[in-house]
């Protein structure tokens, strides 16, 4: 085949796809969560997906799929169709923690997903239950060097930032506790309100109304600066674990082969949502940070968070309970 026929067959793909991005979408999309309902990671994708709706013109529908360390919803998100429809939410545990914590994925996520944009970073608040008689993280390192092993720790599950929040805080401060892993946050802080369980360093998205409630007690932030929503509670670094810091962060995926044109779309759309008032009301009024930017400074930052908790995971011997 001549150069110029090849050139003018390569235009007019270009043309083609360029054209099928400017009517897409054309109808509903499947946003799939590897999350349970009412988890940190559902609350901001919904609000999110809400501004998106108005803008795209189209309703998005919210799949959530949580279970086996979240990647029951990104396997399904690897294996849809990459025409634009079904989009996902990927986050530190999908993208960079498993590649570390789990001997075996079904799928690769460097090789299946195509990364679109991060839209959000927040952190975490280590909270006890108000039965428990510490009302600080020094009392908390007392109380748990004294009892070995006794304190029940609850997250939203395996391999997420309360599970190696927790195992980095317990090889910082000499102490033992033992992990207990939920299928999300919902019930988790049921139990911890009820005193079943004593401790948990969830997303201040999702343990925010239950501190501000007074069904839990809040001891320490996970970020390096203290909650704007929880000024009056300090970094755990500050309370007395000098380096320690967590976060947590996430993002749109779709399929690999998703066409260049839709994923620019997407972004663009994600990127203009994120300038929205309500968005960033809604946002602030959990400390949810929006982001934003580019795939390529997406792909870029989850290559630096996947060495980091690559280290977390090897020094602290975090496996799957």
């Amino acid at each position: 085949m001549k150069a110029s026929v090849l050139s003018a067959l390569l235009c007019s793909l270009i043309a083609l796809a360029s054209s099928a991005a400017a009517e897409y979408p054309e109808r509903p999309l499947r946003l799939i969560l590897s999350s349970a309902p009412g988890a940190s990671s559902d609350i901001v994708s919904r609000i999110l997906a809400a501004e998106l709706v108005k803008q795209m013109g189209q309703q998005i529908i919210i799949d959530n799929r949580p279970g086996a360390v979240q990647t029951i919803g990104t396997a399904m998100i690897v294996r849809a169709n990459p025409d634009g429809y079904t989009l996902g939410y990927a986050n530190v545990v999908t993208l960079a923690i498993n590649k570390a914590l789990l001997a075996k994925l079904p799928y690769d996520p460097d090789r299946d997903l195509a990364l679109v944009g991060q839209f959000l970073s927040t952190y975490n608040l280590l909270a006890v239950a108000n039965s428990l008689p510490v009302k600080s993280v020094k009392e908390l390192i007392d109380y748990a060097r004294l009892n070995p092993g006794r304190l029940l720790n609850c997250s939203s599950g395996n391999g997420t930032t309360g599970h190696l929040g927790g195992e980095l805080f317990k090889i910082m401060t000499g102490t033992q506790f033992v992990h207990v892993p939920y299928k999300g946050s919902a019930q988790c802080l049921t139990d911890l309100a009820s005193g079943q369980i004593q401790l948990i360093f969830d997303n201040l998205t999702s343990i925010a109304p239950h501190v501000k409630a007074g069904r839990v007690r809040g001891l320490g932030v996970s970020s390096v600066r203290r909650s704007l929503i929880f000024p009056d509670i300090p970094t755990i670094a500050e309370a007395g674990v000098p380096g320690y810091e967590t976060n947590s962060w996430g993002g749109m995926v779709v399929p690999v082969r998703t066409p260049r044109a839709i994923v620019l779309k997407l972004n663009a759309e994600i990127n203009k949502a994120l300038q929205s008032p309500e968005l960033r009301e809604r946002y602030a009024a959990i400390e949810a940070e929006p982001t934003g930017g580019t795939p390529e400074q997406f792909a870029a930052f989850v290559k630096t968070e996947a060495v980091k908790w690559a280290d977390v995971v090897k020094k602290s011997g975090a496996k799957v309970d």
